[in-house]
């Protein structure tokens, strides 16, 4: 599997999205719709959107083979949770219900039930922290996860058609907003950032994985030590550990501060 993404400025340009996924031939079972919000609140913007312009509103039944008009995958496929750091998200599908773990989020016996027998293969866990970003940003994700090259090429030339803004350029857009005071900090220990950045960077994106973010640093430091040999293998000759050690711990700050954040809100 591999997973093709794109986030969007309006939740409109995402329900397009999925619905030109669906009608692609894409398996439900196999795309994702997050968005920041209620359950009540995604439910009014769907009835906003038509399938077809001859169509009254609503998404119809591209989207109702995922809806379902309910909550929880048992008898619908709209699921709300509260994801660390974030806030409410509304997520469409097994798949969104999968992300949502990887977050971290509490999902509720049903869901969980119905997880067991659904494969996660393709699951992008380095990459949830940039969907949280355009999330806490208003924005909406899509995800889908392609069969093979051919159909990644034409999901992705969907999402594009849609609007859609990729994912790696969402992943930039979310460093360019911390890098200023990552220099300053970085400045500190009287290194130079811009010549350790790369190293730097790669240690805080690889404290935000899902799989072990929310857990005590003698229990992440083996993740941590085989990410930082990828880095060494990389750049071999280089002098790596120091900046990616200083990258990772500031990683687990940032994602603590944003835990904080929320709990405060809440």
């Amino acid at each position: 599997m591999e997973p093709i993404s794109g986030v969007f400025k309006t939740q409109t340009q995402a329900e397009n999205a999925v619905k030109e996924a669906l009608k692609s031939g894409i398996s439900p079972d196999r795309v994702t719709l997050l968005t920041p919000g209620t359950v009540d609140h995604v439910n009014q913007e769907m009835l906003a959107v038509p399938t077809e312009a001859a169509e009254p509103p609503g998404m119809g039944e591209a989207l109702g083979a995922l809806a379902g008009g309910g909550v929880g995958l048992a008898g619908g496929s709209l699921l709300m949770a509260l994801v660390p750091g974030v806030g409410p998200i509304t997520a469409i599908g097994l798949l969104g219900a999968a992300i949502l773990a990887a977050a971290g989020a509490t999902i509720g016996a049903t869901v969980g039930n119905e997880m067991e027998s659904y494969t996660t293969e393709g699951l992008p866990e380095d990459a949830i922290f940039v969907y949280e970003d355009a999330l806490r940003r208003g924005r909406s994700v899509v995800l889908v996860l392609a069969d093979d090259k051919q159909q990644a090429s034409l999901l992705r030339e969907l999402m594009k058609m849609q609007g859609a803004e990729s994912i790696d350029a969402a992943r930039e857009q979310w460093w360019i907003g911390l890098r200023s005071a990552e220099e300053s900090h970085y400045a500190k220990s009287g290194k130079s950032f811009a010549q350790d950045e790369e190293y730097f960077r790669r240690g805080f994106e690889a404290a935000l994985h899902a799989r072990t973010r929310c857990m005590e640093f003698d229990q992440v430091s083996a993740a941590m030590g085989a990410a930082l040999e990828d880095v060494q293998r990389e750049h071999p000759g280089e002098e790596v550990e120091e900046a990616f050690t200083r990258g990772y711990q500031r990683g687990r700050e940032y994602y603590q501060r944003l835990c904080d954040e929320t709990r405060k809100a809440a």
